[in-house]
């Protein structure tokens, strides 16, 4: 631990929803090493719900990209000039945070090279995809915390990636608001993506579902859009719930902490699973575990390919459809992979 003075610290994180709570984990080690620290939380519309209310985190700043993205973004800007921070740590690689960074008042800024306002900063590191060690490769919770060593060279970042879970803003009305679905063996399968190639196909998932439901009640969850697809794979499974739409992320979260097991592609409810330390299977398709966006429960496995295809990964992100047009990254990840871990 550091100097234990008081600051203030801003922590910027503009990404996608998994990438926010993953950022969870930073605040937390921030606040250990800074324990009277004053922490400010800087992300966009959207994606509150997973930090705001978190002990660690004193004020957030929310950018609401609708209605003015630009002009929404210069008015938080000054109004975060007003304040003088201690720190500022950019854990976003984006033009936009940069921006924010460059702007605010601090002695000490850190971020990483990849972003194109680094040069404004005073400490930089690289952000690598895939951050090869002697032992491994590092998770992104782990390339993150690389800029606190910035702040505190005494800082030690560890390989074991799975003891640095992130964590949820989670109360006692999240879990009773799941209360009713909890009783006996239950599996929650979250089957939906942003993206096509980072999607289990549909018929595997129906499959998978189906099987699961010999053993207990699936719980098929995700947001309203992807109700229909839900529907799809629970039709005419009586065992199977279809659940989207009708819980928040933090509902979620608190449902997949007692399942037997959680099922999910390399999306963002996979990053809720760890939140909660729950059994989790994740089915990587197109993207691979290199990358270091995989699960960090304890009880957590990746199914995936291999490398058996010279295709893949087929980009860092996924494709609208299968660049080759043959999704054998999807196709050739059989059910009974999947089922084989359940212990």
């Amino acid at each position: 631990m550091t100097d234990a003075s008081s600051k203030t610290i801003l922590i910027i994180q503009t990404a996608f929803i998994g990438d926010t709570i993953l950022a969870s984990h930073f605040v937390r080690a921030v606040k250990n090493q800074y324990p009277n620290s004053k922490i400010h939380f800087f992300l966009r519309k959207g994606n509150e719900s997973v930090i705001q209310g978190l002990p660690t985190i004193d004020k957030v700043w929310v950018w609401d990209k609708a209605g003015g993205k630009t002009k929404n973004l210069f008015k938080l800007i000054w109004n975060l000039r007003s304040l003088r921070f201690d720190m500022v740590f950019n854990l976003h690689r984006h033009f936009n945070s940069g921006l924010v960074t460059t702007l605010v008042k601090a002695r000490f800024k850190a971020g990483f090279k990849q972003n194109p306002l680094s040069f404004f900063y005073t400490h930089r590191v690289d952000h690598l995809i895939p951050h090869k060690t002697m032992s491994g490769v590092w998770h992104e919770v782990q390339r993150n915390l690389q800029l606190l060593q910035k702040a505190d060279p005494t800082f030690e970042i560890v390989d074991n990636s799975k003891i640095y879970k992130p964590e949820l803003p989670l109360q006692e009305k999240n879990f009773y608001k799941v209360s009713a679905y909890i009783e006996g063996d239950y599996f929650v399968v979250a089957p939906a993506s942003v993206w096509f190639t980072k999607a289990w196909s549909e018929l595997k998932y129906r499959q998978l579902t189906l099987e699961l439901s010999k053993q207990g009640t699936v719980y098929l969850i995700g947001g309203p859009d992807d109700k229909e697809l839900c529907e799809r794979l629970g039709k005419e499974i009586p065992q199977a719930i279809n659940l989207c739409g009708k819980l928040n992320l933090l509902d979620s979260a608190a449902l997949m902490k007692n399942a037997k097991r959680v099922f999910v592609n390399d999306s963002a409810p996979l990053h809720l699973a760890s939140c909660v330390n729950a059994k989790t299977t994740a089915i990587f398709c197109s993207t691979i575990q290199e990358f270091g966006y995989t699960p960090l429960a304890d009880d957590s496995v990746v199914v995936d390919v291999g490398t058996t295809l010279s295709c893949r990964p087929c980009g860092l992100h996924g494709h609208r459809n299968c660049p080759l047009g043959h999704f054998k990254c999807s196709e050739e990840i059989q059910v009974q992979q999947v089922l084989a871990t359940i212990k």
